[in-house]
């Protein structure tokens, strides 16, 4: 059986607009003991594709994060595939607010030593005393104390499009940068001080949250589900927004609007903006912020440099490139 996709991403583009499904966009995440995770990698990939799941899945010894679109018809299939699975029954899913056909184009499932990379070397330390989970409307009360720290556990690139307001947004590349952060900014706070945490669907704040309890915290609480699950409460149960802009995802789509507030700026050219593109220069791969005229006038590029690249044909592209990795660099704030 094969058990990875081969299929290029035109190939993988030509079946999804020949299907002509309804497909749903979601997320979920788990911490649980995985003893085998090869065997566990493979049954869920020989399950899933089945009916049509693709996405990127990360598995762990510490568990599994995923983020997936399937058939719209399959749901019920799915769930209950998931729930043959004990530590999965009735795992939360985080669905998307907009779902798009082409959100992902294959199904990745890929082992990693952790499933959220923390750099935290404490043997003592215990990921699964987690802070309190709380619901939109809770959370909005709390956000609104005084004296609480309420704190964007997610990378720059992504609470520069949007944020709670008046959260604390590091300015930082990576999770671990996240955990070094918080050491820092807590090393001197009172023990009872309120800690508000949130992420994009939770997973970072599951462990942050932990974190924060291991370092002597008592009061430490985590938005149950992060933003999607947030935006999905607000727009069904018509509570108050207190996010402003865009929910920055790990899809094709790298966005979801979540108001129309745009609280960023183009990298280029300054103008407001809140576009995330990857440089057109596969070489290249920048993910950064550019306005419509800039996108044109640099035809999706991060610099000049990188148009004169991208205007060259393929085959002299690939002769530049050979040996070279394809970045994954990201806008670095000045």
């Amino acid at each position: 059986m094969n058990l990875y996709n081969r299929l290029s991403n035109a190939e993988s583009i030509e079946l999804l607009e020949k299907s002509g499904e309804d497909r749903l966009v979601l997320s979920f995440y788990k911490y649980f003991k995985i003893k085998n995770l090869s065997i566990f990698r493979n049954y869920l990939f020989s399950t899933w594709s089945k009916i049509g799941v693709l996405g990127r899945i990360y598995v762990a010894t510490e568990g599994i994060n995923a983020q997936l679109s399937l058939p719209k018809k399959q749901l019920s299939d799915f769930v209950s595939k998931l729930d043959q699975i004990d530590p999965l029954k009735g795992v939360r899913l985080n669905f998307a607010i907009e779902n798009n056909l082409k959100s992902f184009l294959k199904l990745k499932i890929k082992i990693r030593k952790q499933i959220v990379v923390d750099g935290i070397q404490d043997e003592n330390f215990d990921p699964t005393n987690v802070g309190m989970h709380l619901k939109a409307t809770e959370f909005n009360k709390i956000l609104s104390e005084k004296g609480t720290y309420c704190i964007d556990m997610r990378n720059h690139y992504e609470s520069e499009i949007g944020h709670f307001v008046g959260a604390i947004t590091p300015d930082v590349d990576s999770f671990k940068q996240s955990i070094n952060f918080i050491d820092k900014k807590l090393e001197n706070e009172k023990r009872n001080k309120k800690i508000l945490l949130y992420c994009t669907g939770g997973i970072r704040c599951e462990k942050a949250s932990a974190y924060i309890k291991f370092k002597g915290f008592k009061n430490v609480f985590q938005l149950d589900g992060g933003i999607i699950n947030y935006a999905r409460q607000v727009k069904n149960d018509n509570c108050k927004n207190k996010f402003i802009g865009k929910n920055f995802v790990f899809d094709n789509r790298l966005s979801e609007k979540i108001t129309n507030d745009v609280i960023s700026s183009c990298h280029q050219c300054g103008s407001k903006s809140d576009n995330h593109v990857n440089c057109s220069n596969v070489a290249c791969n920048l993910l950064f912020i550019q306005c419509e005229s800039c996108n044109d006038s640099l035809s999706g590029c991060c610099s000049i440099e990188c148009q004169k690249i991208n205007n060259l044909s393929l085959e002299e592209q690939k002769r530049l490139r050979k040996g070279e990795k394809k970045s994954k660099r990201i806008y670095k704030k000045i």
